[in-house]
């Protein structure tokens, strides 16, 4: 409900030419094989709206990697809707092999350049890459900091990916091939924090690599010619593939010489899968680390309807409660929730699909509901409402919402329910909430578990009749992890790397102090001045 931005979504895509075989995924000209991967960024929409691109490598041109990349929805940027000039890109960047990006800014610029994939051109083939990238480096300020006092290097961008980029070309150098497993290596011992990668140079070579704590979810395939890799499944399901892995934590997917193998690249480090991927990011039809979404968030909804029977401080006649879902993350708890407590699930917010990104963005805030939202007076009207929302961050257009209920709706009652426990520290791994003044529930809580009066203050701030939240407990519960193999960092302020606790007494410091921008920019020093970057 608070817009909350996740940072990108990664995918790769390979024709091995000289496997046998037509595969159900890709039978035709190898070199045309690019030709899928704005349908795979079409998949992975929901976790970057702002860009698209993708670079493709053919040998049989003159630039064997070429990028396009454009601002705005897959649709806008590859032009989907114009048949003619979609078939001119696609012509023109047709490769048998590809990676793509789709992208989200949460401020800075929003200009071309700053939309992945980034492209490093050199004479030399293998030194010649690009990559696409989704996460945050928790150690950013310190590594631009090193290139710029150890080398003569001009950065242009106030972002991690440059650096990436940068750290990548100094791999490189020398007079020998390198051994890509070893670059990779190499790399992992210099960054922290979340950083999955999808890596293609002008040799033909990719690897596709989840960082050593699996902060973010990386799904691969195999069949025949084809290989696959994406942030989430249900990208590879669509295209036709079965047998979908997770990589783990610290392995990268090489392919070389038509061949596919998985390493270890990493040491072994805490596990520490986001939480979050399960109850908001991913797409509802994905499976992720061998953990269903959908059937994760049915039972948070579960959850919610045994904590509202222990609580008993809403009557659940069916003829005038409901149970309506905040449209679309908060459907399958809703109705999970509702079915266990025999009341009916409705629709009463209807959500408009079509409405242009421009449009939303600049309108007030109370408008962009409006025009976003749809209650149904029709079933809302004299009801008692449990209103099911996947979180809550920020909680702006939460309270819009919620009078928009009341007044257009003609909902009698409304109570929140929140399938996620309270979000009371920052993330630094790549969510765009990374302060403690901008949370919601941090300003009523003194401890970490809020009590029924916390909950009912936050209720009366926000125009509820009632709030309450999920335990912390019931996250691994319902994901089916071990709380030791999740990252709950925003909801216990426990962090998986040194940098995140780091970051987070910077953040506590900085919440009783006239210090702006994001706190991951103070870096290593607190007295740095705070910027506002882009983050990919």
């Amino acid at each position: 409900m608070d817009e909350l931005h996740h940072e990108c979504g990664v995918a790769a895509l390979y024709c091995l030419a000289d496997k046998p075989g037509p595969s159900g995924v890709w039978s035709g000209d190898p070199d045309q094989v690019s030709r899928l991967m704005p349908r795979m960024l079409l998949d992975l929409q929901n976790r970057g709206q702002l860009a698209a691109g993708m670079t493709t490598y053919n040998p049989g041109r003159d630039q064997l990697l070429s990028t396009y990349k454009e601002i705005g929805t897959v649709i806008e940027a590859f032009r989907i809707n114009h048949p003619g000039k979609f078939a001119s890109i696609m012509e023109e960047y047709a490769g048998r092999a590809a990676i793509g990006h789709t992208r989200y800014a949460t401020c800075g610029p929003t200009t071309r350049s700053y939309a992945q994939p980034f492209e490093r051109r050199h004479g030399c083939k293998w030194k010649w890459f690009a990559f696409a990238y989704n996460g945050q480096l928790t150690n950013f300020t310190d590594l631009r900091q090193q290139l710029l006092q150890n080398h003569d290097y001009h950065l242009t961008r106030e972002n991690d990916t440059e650096v990436i980029l940068h750290y990548l070309a100094h791999e490189m150098r020398g007079d020998d091939r390198p051994d890509l497993v070893e670059v990779f290596r190499r790399l992992s011992r210099k960054f922290e924090g979340a950083y999955n990668l999808a890596f293609l140079n002008a040799t033909g070579e990719m690897v596709v690599s989840r960082d050593p704590t699996g902060l973010r979810p990386m799904c691969y395939a195999a069949d025949g010619r084809a290989f696959a890799a994406a942030s989430e499944s249900v990208v590879l399901q669509n295209l036709g593939f079965r047998d979908i892995r997770s990589l783990e934590p610290g392995e990268l997917v090489l392919v070389r010489d038509g061949e596919v193998s998985v390493h270890r690249y990493a040491e072994h480090r805490r596990v520490s899968h986001c939480f979050f991927e399960w109850i908001y990011f991913a797409n509802v039809a994905s499976t992720l680390d061998d953990r269903s979404v959908y059937l994760s968030r049915s039972r948070l909804g579960r959850e919610l309807a045994r904590q509202e029977e222990e609580l008993g401080r809403v009557p659940l006649d069916p003829a005038e409660t409901v149970v309506v879902p905040v449209p679309d993350t908060g459907k399958a708890a809703a109705d999970a929730m509702a079915f266990a407590l025999g009341i009916p699930s409705v629709e009463g917010l209807i959500r408009n699909r079509y409405i242009g990104r421009t449009f939303i963005e600049g309108s007030n805030r109370a408008d962009r509901v409006r025009a976003k939202f749809t209650p149904l007076r029709e079933v809302l009207s004299g009801k008692r409402v449990l209103l099911v929302e996947d979180s809550i961050v920020r909680s702006t257009t939460l309270k819009s919402l919620l009078h928009h209920l009341r007044d257009q709706g003609g909902a009698k009652e409304v109570h929140v329910r929140v399938a996620c426990p309270p979000i009371l520290a920052p993330c630094f791994y790549g969510i765009d909430m990374s302060t403690v003044k901008e949370l919601f529930a941090p300003k009523f809580m003194a401890g970490k578990v809020p009590t029924v009066a916390e909950q009912d203050a936050m209720a009366a701030d926000l125009g509820a009749d009632s709030l309450f939240y999920l335990p912390v407990d019931a996250v691994a519960r319902c994901i089916g992890l071990p709380e030791d193999r999740l990252c709950r960092a925003c909801v216990t302020a426990d962090y998986p790397t040194a940098d995140g606790r780091r970051l987070y007494s910077l953040a506590l410091a900085n919440q009783t102090t006239a210090a702006g921008g994001r706190t991951y920019e103070a870096g290593a020093a607190a007295e740095q001045p705070l910027v506002c970057t882009v983050r990919t």
